[in-house]
């Protein structure tokens, strides 16, 4: 892919890693979660796909393997089992003054 179509596809695969990259660092995704590794999954095949087209065999290793990789944390982030709160704990919360209030059922 040559011309304006390879740099869109370029900026949009480096972007998407960029920004899961930019929100693990700052505490805001977590580096297992489903959209952080997703983001490098779309993110890094593009790139792959893009590298393959232009025969950069070294770029297409390095962005297949992450790909790959991205895929494989996904698969087993969707096989863990998830945590739940504890019953009382999803019906109580903390008003203002730090003391514990009971929602209500209407």
């Amino acid at each position: 892919m040559n011309g304006m179509a390879g740099q869109l596809i370029q900026m949009a695969g480096s972007a998407l890693i960029l920004v899961a990259f930019v929100g693990a660092q700052a505490g805001r995704l977590n580096q297992k979660s489903c959209r952080y590794l997703l983001a490098n999954a779309l993110g890094s095949t593009a790139l792959a796909i893009d590298a393959a087209c232009t025969r950069q065999w070294g770029f297409l290793l390095l962005e297949g393997a992450w790909a790959i990789v991205s895929l494989t944390g996904m698969l087993s982030a969707r096989r863990r089992p998830r945590r739940t709160l504890p019953a009382t704990a999803a019906r109580s919360y903390r008003n203002l003054a730090g003391r514990p209030v009971r929602a209500t059922s209407k």
